[in-house]
């Protein structure tokens, strides 16, 4: 039996929902430069989970119903309020609320294909409302009801800030989202697959991605490239900073990716929307460590950096705190959980791969007071 570690290149399953070939990410055929720089959010989700993009009546009626279906049930937002704010990171107490939203939706173990369609509705529009909430409430503050008339990036930043963003800040979100809706069988997408393949419900599989989605490795990235920015603090001490730790042969977050050889497609997008916000803001350190930092990796390692990357000074820039940027990650990603957790369901197989066994053999029982 032969094995891969990490499953590296190991092809588990067919999707149609989105493809990384070449270097080059699609969503359903459409390539991420032009779902970056032409869609909208509610345009990407509506492509991941129909195979194609909406008409204006399709577009119309998809947002209406992400619309009405943000609010969280008040149970929900007092499990959040009843948290250890001081102790609980927000994945931890995303990872919970969305467990415990399956408790107060009727259909949650109803399996037919149109119940399945309304919950992955309600969950993509109640994940920021729940992330939204718990930042507000550990900062004292109240949680701010959503607007239905504002778009999916817009109303994200208004239940966040308790103020309606500018253009700008509008559209660098609805970027951001659209770049980390999908990205082919990453572990968290694959963790929901496996989840789902049980047949379990919906709020189980997005409950099992989103604990594979915590982790460092995998969303956890940008919040410990910030955490990087912050130590270096200015551009000019990032050359010292990197390579004092290449040399100690510490972990750069947010450079290199398995599947890409010659780059994240979707870091240059990131990149210039760090650019634009940083000088906006008049913070523009920000963007010019990450470049300096970018040039020494990529010239040392030949590591060129990844989408955690850059987004890391994106959000920032918003006014978003650090530890609730892998929840984004999540508020966007649930389109694409959710896009494989209904492919999953349509032509749906156990998955059950095998391990090769490395322990010893041939063991012989020794009774308890033999043992030493």
């Amino acid at each position: 039996m032969s094995t891969t570690k990490g499953l590296e290149g190991i092809v588990a399953t067919t999707s149609s929902v989105s493809s990384i070939i070449d270097g080059v990410l699609t969503y359903h055929g459409y390539n991420i430069d032009d779902l970056a720089d032409n869609a909208t959010f509610e345009e990407v989700v509506y492509l991941l989970w129909n195979n194609k993009l909406p008409n204006k009546e399709e577009l119309e009626t998809f947002t209406k119903e992400l619309a009405q279906a943000s609010t969280v049930p008040q149970e929900v937002l007092d499990q959040l309020r009843s948290f250890p704010i001081d102790q609980v990171h927000p994945m931890a107490a995303l990872r919970t609320a969305v467990s415990n939203l399956a408790l107060f939706d009727e259909e949650a173990d109803e399996m037919t294909e149109e119940a399945n369609r309304r919950k992955a509705v309600r969950l993509q529009a109640q994940l920021p409302t729940i992330v939204t909430a718990f930042a507000r409430i550990r900062q004292g503050k109240e949680p701010v009801a959503p607007k239905q008339e504002l778009s999916f990036a817009a109303n994200f930043l208004y239940m966040l800030n308790g103020e309606e963003p500018d253009e700008i800040s509008e559209k660098a979100f609805n970027k951001a989202l659209v770049l980390h809706a999908d990205h082919e069988l990453n572990a968290s997408t694959f963790t929901a697959r496996v989840c789902v393949a049980t047949l379990s419900d919906v709020y189980s599989g997005v409950t099992a991605a989103i604990g594979a989605l915590k982790g460092p490795l995998h969303g956890g990235a940008n919040e410990r490239v910030m955490a990087m920015l912050n130590d270096i603090g200015d551009a000019d001490k990032a050359e010292s900073y990197i390579k004092e730790a290449l040399e100690n042969k510490t972990k750069i977050m947010g450079f290199g990716h398995r599947v890409y050889k010659d780059g994240d497609p979707r870091a240059k997008h990131l990149r210039e929307m760090s650019r634009q916000l940083t000088d906006i803001t008049g913070e523009s350190k920000w963007y010019d460590m990450s470049v300096k930092i970018d040039e020494i990796v990529t010239n040392e390692k030949g590591l060129l950096p990844n989408v955690d990357f850059y987004s890391a000074s994106v959000y920032h820039s918003l006014g978003i705190e650090h530890d609730i940027f892998t929840p984004i990650f999540a508020v966007s990603r649930v389109s694409g959980w959710l896009a494989h957790i209904l492919e999953q369901y349509e032509n749906n197989r156990l998955i059950r791969p095998r391990a090769e066994y490395t322990g010893p053999d041939k063991q012989e029982w020794i009774p308890l007071k033999d043992r030493k």
